[in-house]
């Protein structure tokens, strides 16, 4: 059985994202979305919070978990017997910053292969960032992420 993880931060979970997770799964066996609490980012939702985002946007994709996780990448990983991280790419920057911590994570993990998929070019400009930002400001973000997580988002910053 081939399984990779895909990691992030996913705060929120965007149709970017959920693009990357159900190319993935076609590709393999299982995908376990591995939600970071302890990236060096500031997030919005708890860790408790984005699991159960993420667990509700995939619920209909077959193979797929959700785990939260401290630590390496590649830790989580090899916890789970994992020989493949799936990284997506929206753009040109993206892809200095996944090239190096590809590189990093192979130099820690030599039996452990970088997958890069490349969002479709619908989503290449979505990012967890600039959702936060249009949703903080009550702009329309329904086209970028599920229901569920727009609803979440605008309880967050408009909470009277």
């Amino acid at each position: 059985m081939k399984t990779a993880i895909y990691p992030g931060t996913f705060d929120p979970v965007t149709n970017g994202h959920l693009d990357i997770i159900k190319r993935a799964s076609g590709l393999f066996d299982e995908i376990i979305v591995a939600v970071a609490s302890d990236s060096q980012k500031e997030t919005l939702f708890s860790i408790k919070e984005r699991v159960a985002m993420l667990e509700e946007a995939t619920k209909d994709i077959e193979g797929v978990t959700v785990k939260g996780f401290k630590g390496l990448t590649v830790e989580f990983a090899r916890q789970y017997g994992v020989n493949a991280v799936i990284r997506g790419l929206r753009v040109s920057g993206d892809f200095e910053f996944e090239l190096q911590l590809a590189l990093m994570n192979k130099k820690l993990a030599p039996d452990i292969e970088t997958i890069f998929l490349m969002t479709k070019s619908d989503y290449s400009y979505i990012s967890s960032s600039a959702i936060r930002w249009a949703a903080s400001l009550e702009g329309k973000i329904s086209e970028f992420v599920p229901p569920h997580v727009e609803k979440a988002l605008l309880e967050k910053y408009h909470q009277s």
